[in-house]
């Protein structure tokens, strides 16, 4: 997308109130910071929330062919991104982040990708750098009045069970579970609600495939790769209650997760004007409570899920 067009995008979303803007060094390689920066710096633009990570660290260079896609993202920003949950990684993170974004602070930072989803063998040395020395200096910057907020932003329910094992954290940013065709983290959520975390529902969508459902054009989507044949199963049948009621897919799924005491906000990604105003309309798609009891009674949500 062009930086009109997401200047376009912010706009609108602060114009209907949607006015919490995630983002992240690893984004465009700190195209997505300097973007978002340069959109909430316009005349006239009121205040908004805006969280950033931290754990990745932009390292410039030039060998780097800024031509040919990199990670998934068309960037022609010449950094390679390095891991570094210590003390000192953290705090350069969010200096630099500081810089790109143009802003003297920033409200939230989230430890981006801890976790054995992401680093596998490597997880336990990363969350020791976390523990020992990361979660420190978030501390030191929440204390200062730099951060107002810390936590999580993660794709998986077990590294936050592991943090909440030995630390307190204010929010959690859990993409893609919990949502229409994943409740696993309903536990999770609970303990959050007992702690007073406040959850972030990020990728309500699952990577598209709950945006248009199977009738969607290409590939379709779960967690990143093509759906695998159980969610597509599962999929048809919550599509098969939503055609009863004449409910969008999408609408069903910006709503569901709302409904649970701990999530404070659904985070999906939003690429243009036209597709926020879209995304509003769903939100606010009136949508009967018999259709969330028949997703129930036909195992489709689980028992212990909070309907809206």
């Amino acid at each position: 997308m062009s930086a009109n067009e997401c200047e376009a995008t912010v706009e609108a979303a602060l114009d209907v109130g949607a006015d919490y803007f995630d983002t992240a060094p690893y984004y465009g390689f700190g195209l997505s910071e300097r973007r978002l920066g340069d959109a909430l710096r316009m005349p006239g633009r009121g205040h908004a929330v805006v969280s950033t990570k931290v754990g990745r660290l932009l390292i410039p260079d030039a060998t780097i062919d800024v031509s040919e896609p990199r990670n998934g993202f068309h960037s022609a920003m010449p950094f390679r991104p390095e891991f570094d949950y210590g003390y000192d990684g953290v705090m350069r993170s969010w200096e630099t982040s500081l810089h790109r974004l143009g802003s003297a602070t920033v409200d939230i930072l989230l430890v981006h990708d801890i976790g054995g989803f992401a680093h596998g063998e490597e997880h336990p040395r990363h969350f020791r750098d976390l523990m020992d020395g990361g979660l420190r200096a978030l501390h030191e910057l929440k204390e200062i009045g730099a951060i107002r907020a810390f936590g999580l932003g993660v794709n998986e329910v077990a590294v936050c069970d592991e943090v909440l094992d030995e630390v307190d954290i204010d929010c959690v940013l859990l993409a893609g579970r919990y949502t229409l065709l994943d409740q696993d983290s309903l536990e999770l959520l609970s303990r959050c609600a007992e702690r007073g975390v406040g959850v972030i529902a990020a990728g309500p969508y699952n990577s598209g495939i709950l945006a248009g459902g199977s009738r969607r054009e290409g590939p379709l989507r779960y967690d990143y790769n093509i759906a695998p044949q159980e969610v597509m199963e599962r999929l048809a049948s919550i599509e098969a209650v939503c055609a009863r009621y004449e409910v969008p897919i999408a609408a069903a799924a910006l709503q569901f997760p709302m409904a649970h005491p701990s999530v404070t906000s659904v985070l999906p990604g939003i690429a243009s004007a036209a597709r926020l105003a879209d995304t509003i309309a769903l939100a606010r798609h009136p949508i009967p409570a018999m259709f969330w009891h028949d997703l129930r009674q036909e195992g489709l949500l689980s028992p212990a899920a909070p309907l809206p």
